[in-house]
């Protein structure tokens, strides 16, 4: 019989006295605007701005007199750029969306106080590319320490949220009734967390963040990254890896009500790179991922025009944090050239100072396993601008 887990218990203080702020005028106006953010245009923003005015005091009446349910969910189903298809849950903008926005307008700081700094997934300030420097600062730093990787995430996360642990951990941060009844009443609207809604990144960050804490503060692991569910943790030892490995399992199990995939893995980081956040890191360089490079590959090849200019701006953010220089080179096309020279000179100066930096890195690590002296940044700025003349 498997021993329960046993953990410290984090204290936090419970704060009170939300809901009021949270139901103000001045708050739902701010959530209002920040909710329409990239969505001017949609059908819910126009039908809701016919008449917006009143339906802000109708939202914040039915808040304080506790008649407000959540809408009814509109479910479609999406391809994810990893081969996945996702079920997204989408509610209307009005109310919904305007007041998960002025829940967190008021709990996203308390929230965030309590996230572990390991934990990257939907936070300001964080994210994909503030993870993989992390990362990658971290597997230059220590090699030793880094040469092994655990690597897993859970089944089915989302959908398998249990509500009643949810309540209990938001119970530990939050003591206001009036707000634990909404927030109750947004969880148990629908089966899990639904992943679409504004919410719900949120609340999954949360059910993780104790599990984050146990697993530094008790088990002293030193480098641990997680981005929603998907886990990596970083060792000089294989064998402790796959004891921790037993471990997460068991605590996943007995306080989460979750189940660790069965395709998790420990391997060598060298001899195969680490896949996460949309980049295989190695010890001496970072590749793009093989499935964004071939959507960066297929876009290049298929769009016109400003589409073509967008699609390349938005894959030269991922590529611009890697060693990439050799694929920019080639996916950059006579017509993106044409295109950039029409916008002006400042961005060409800008692209030409990012394929510095990514040819640094193409280069510097062939020259660092030949055991050669790598040219400085400078030097590389300028054999590509030489290049390029």
């Amino acid at each position: 019989m498997p021993r329960t887990v046993q953990h410290r218990k984090v204290k936090m203080k419970r704060i009170g006295n939300l809901f009021e702020t949270i139901c103000s005028i001045e708050n739902l106006m701010l959530a209002d605007r920040f909710a329409r953010r990239g969505k001017l245009n949609s059908y819910g923003v126009k039908l809701h701005d016919r008449n917006r005015e009143q339906n802000i005091l109708d939202l914040r009446a039915s808040l304080l007199e506790r008649t407000y349910h959540t809408s009814r969910y509109d479910n479609f189903m999406l391809n994810c750029d990893n081969g996945k298809l996702r079920e997204i849950s989408r509610l209307p903008y009005y109310p919904d969306r305007i007041t998960h926005h002025a829940i967190m307008n008021i709990i996203e700081p308390i929230f965030v106080k309590v996230f572990t700094a390991d934990t990257y997934s939907c936070i300001k300030g964080r994210g994909i590319h503030s993870a993989a420097e992390k990362l990658k600062n971290i597997l230059k730093s220590d090699p030793d320490g880094t040469k092994y990787c655990l690597k897993l995430d859970i089944r089915k996360f989302y959908p398998n949220i249990d509500h009643d642990i949810l309540k209990a951990k938001l119970r530990k941060k939050i003591k206001d009734h009036d707000l634990l009844w909404l927030l109750d009443e947004i969880i148990d609207s629908a089966p899990g967390v639904p992943i679409g809604n504004y919410l719900s990144q949120y609340f999954a960050n949360l059910y993780l963040t104790y599990f984050d804490h146990w697993l530094k503060e008790e088990l002293k692991v030193k480098y641990y990254f997680r981005y929603c569910d998907d886990m990596i943790i970083l060792s000089g030892d294989k064998a402790e890896l796959h004891a921790l490995r037993l471990k997460v399992d068991q605590y996943m199990k007995e306080n989460l009500s979750l189940v660790v995939k069965g395709n998790w893995q420990v391997f060598p980081v060298d001899a195969r790179s680490l896949d996460f956040v949309g980049y295989r890191f190695y010890h001496t360089h970072t590749l793009l991922r093989k499935s964004i490079k071939k959507a960066f590959a297929r876009k290049m090849a298929h769009l016109h025009g400003e589409p073509l200019l967008k699609s390349y701006a938005a894959y030269m953010g991922w590529a611009k944090h890697c060693n990439s220089y050799n694929l920019i080179q080639k996916l950059t096309n006579e017509e993106i050239l044409r295109l950039r020279d029409k916008i002006g000179s400042g961005n060409d100066r800008k692209q030409d100072h990012d394929c510095a930096n990514t040819q640094q890195g193409d280069n510097g690590s062939k020259l660092q396993d030949r055991g050669q002296q790598v040219p400085k940044k400078q030097e590389w700025k300028m054999l590509v601008l030489t290049n390029r003349s």
